[in-house]
């Protein structure tokens, strides 16, 4: 799942520049939210998804064709400080004519932007338009398939003691689901893969293997996810290390 919209998700600094050293050095870890190179940020725990609150449908096609009526279009796109949708991107396609209604309804939709403490942000949104056999309003829904996760809590980085752990593992601070599930199955069995990752030093992954996988390409887009994912790297003795770690990849609840 590329959509050329990865960056920089967090920062952390040290107090006493270091995570290991004396008891009297606590590290104070400072983990936020920061944009990707264009200064757009993800929905997480700092940063609200932008919301839908005007709605306009996209109108079916001409044709009458009920076979090839049902299906979806999913968009990607930035929902500015303004409110106003861009850089739009098609991540699944419904047919050209599908398609492009999807793209006008979505803009010609309202949307309240995303905030950061409080204040209007630009944020990264999948949407999703559902076409249905008995031509049912297909109205735009916002779905975040893509998102910052919270940090630990500063424990996690100490021993029972409160000093500065010997080794702690890698954490996941940003997920990409690996694909879209079928919204026309009443009743979906959720289904994940397991996935193996090899985390640099520098919190990307390195190697990507299937432990446990589901067959039907699902394991290629897995796979394929995984690659996006992000990570505060393993530490020795307040070192980043390269760690193995294994992680579940689902798909987007729709």
């Amino acid at each position: 799942m590329d959509k050329g919209r990865l960056g920089v998700l967090v920062f952390i600094s040290f107090a006493s520049g270091c995570l290991y050293g004396q008891a009297a050095a606590q590290p104070v870890w400072v983990v936020h939210q920061s944009p990707d190179e264009s200064g757009v940020y993800y929905a997480g725990p700092e940063v609200s998804a932008p919301r839908l609150v005007s709605v306009m449908p996209a109108a079916y096609p001409g044709y009458d064709y009920g076979k090839d009526r049902e299906g979806m279009t999913v968009l990607a796109m930035v929902i500015g400080a303004d409110g106003v949708p861009s850089h739009i991107q098609l991540l699944h396609s419904h047919g050209d004519e599908f398609d492009q209604a999807a793209i006008a309804a979505v803009q010609q939709s309202v949307f309240e932007p995303g905030k950061l403490q409080g204040k209007p942000v630009p944020v990264w949104i999948d949407v999703r338009v559902v076409y249905r056999a008995n031509r049912a309003q297909a109205l735009p829904e916002v779905i975040i398939t893509e998102r910052d996760l919270p940090p630990p809590a500063e424990s996690f980085f100490e021993d029972k003691h409160h000093r500065p752990a010997d080794y702690t593992p890698p954490v996941l601070i940003h997920t990409v689901d690996a694909g879209f599930a079928d919204p026309f199955i009443r009743n979906p069995i959720v289904q994940v893969a397991i996935v193996t990752v090899t985390v640099g030093a520098d919190g990307l992954p390195k190697a990507v293997q299937i432990r446990r996988g589901l067959g039907f390409g699902l394991d290629e887009k897995a796979i394929a996810a995984v690659w996006h994912y992000r990570f505060l790297p393993a530490t020795k003795r307040g070192k980043p290390i390269e760690e193995r770690v294994e992680v579940t990849v689902g798909f987007a609840n729709l």
